[in-house]
């Protein structure tokens, strides 16, 4: 037997979330559905390292993080940005502050107090948490779950389907819904891994150094820049420094590293000619101020090179062998196309139903970029979808 319902959401991570509480907020009576124990399990993970909410400055460098995307995104972003976000997370009794680089963060540091207060302002709103409750496609005009008490299925009036993405599975985003909506005409790029880690097949020399962070540094591949620490690592390198530019990686741009960011060319040259003949590489480098895990680095990649160490430790060519797999990304490139979508992010070729959050064809880079959109577009097609029927 079937259950009509009013509204449905799919999906109880970020996304998910802020469009069941648009649409409760807006009257509609609302059931999410997630496949999980519990939800926002990709949202508590993030939280562990900090709980980058957003990021403050200005407008176009904001829009500029999602590159191609901006376009179609701007109204989403305009309606619920940087300032707005951090008035939700206030509204939810959590006081934020903002870094030096811009980025905000909770005071507290942690995603769960946040969460808790989120459920259960979500639950006063009367949002029917169906936890366990796994997707497993269409039956017609209806949807079908999989859940501890067997096989359901519900036709709703509305719909919003907040699936993530395809990255993290372990936590909910597997990308399973992909072929069903396929089917449906709904058009989807492919997958790729985005802010990943890279591969470098190290020298043994380098095994003691697994798990130290390179601070300090600037990274640079395509023409930009980055600075920020990345990690050493058996598998190699990952870390905030490198994640901005992980797509121009992934498309093949070489990647190179200023170990001395902080001091320029000429001045680096003039403490190199200062130092003592015949001094050991290693310690003439120690002696410029680098730590261990950077003089090992300068080691690995910079002696092959030969010649006066000024020529190559402000521009250090790293040798990557490619991304790590799709699902240990932090977020992936791909998903429903623009096309795919109205303005108010209802699948074209699937009236009623609305879809927000990584299963979108966009990417952005870690830094509160990513957390603001998920929030950005689940507002937007929950509102679209409180409006619909």
């Amino acid at each position: 037997m079937t259950e009509t319902l009013d509204a449905l959401v799919i999906g109880a991570g970020p996304a998910g979330l802020m469009a069941a509480e648009a649409l409760a907020s807006a009257g509609r009576s609302v059931v999410l559905a997630e496949a999980k124990p519990t939800p926002a399990r990709k949202f508590l993970m993030a939280g562990k390292s900090g709980l980058n909410l957003t990021k403050v400055e200005p407008r176009d460098p904001f829009l500029g993080a999602y590159a191609e995307a901006a376009g179609w995104l701007r109204p989403m972003l305009d309606a619920f940005g940087p300032a707005e976000v951090q008035d939700w997370a206030r509204s939810l009794g959590q006081e934020v502050f903002t870094g030096s680089t811009g980025r905000v963060f909770p005071v507290v540091m942690k995603a769960s107090p946040l969460l808790r207060s989120w459920l259960g302002q979500l639950d006063g709103l009367g949002v029917d948490l169906r936890t366990r409750w796994r997707w497993t496609g269409f039956d017609g005009d209806a949807l079908t779950f999989a859940t501890p008490d067997g096989a359901r299925s519900i036709a709703p009036q509305v719909t919003v389907l907040a699936l993530g993405g395809a990255s993290w599975a372990r936590l909910g985003s597997d990308g399973i819904w992909v072929p069903w909506l396929r089917d449906k005409g709904v058009g989807l790029a492919g997958w790729q891994p985005a802010n990943v880690g890279f591969r470098v097949v190290w020298s043994s020399q380098m095994a003691r150094f697994f798990g130290q962070p390179v601070k300090g540094a600037a990274l640079m591949a395509g023409g930009l820049r980055q600075r920020g620490e990345f990690v050493i690592s058996a598998k190699g390198i990952e870390g905030g420094g490198l994640y901005p530019l992980s797509r121009a990686l992934r498309e093949g741009a070489a990647l190179w590293v200023d170990l001395l960011p902080d001091l320029d060319s000429a001045a680096l040259r003039e403490r190199l000619n200062r130092q003592r003949k015949g001094e050991t590489l290693p310690n003439r480098l120690r002696k410029l101020g680098l730590s261990p895990v950077a003089v090992a680095l300068a080691m690995e990649f910079g002696r092959p090179l030969g010649g006066d160490p000024a020529d190559w430790l402000k521009s250090l060519p790293l040798h990557l062998d490619g991304p790590r797999p799709l699902d240990e990304a932090i977020s992936v490139a791909g998903g429903i196309t623009a096309a795919s979508l109205t303005p108010e992010l209802e699948l074209r070729s699937l009236p009623g139903v609305f879809v927000a959050g990584e299963m979108l064809d966009w990417e952005a880079p870690t830094g509160g970029y990513l957390l603001t959109a998920c929030l950005a577009t689940g507002l937007w097609a929950g509102r679209a979808a409180a409006r619909h029927g």
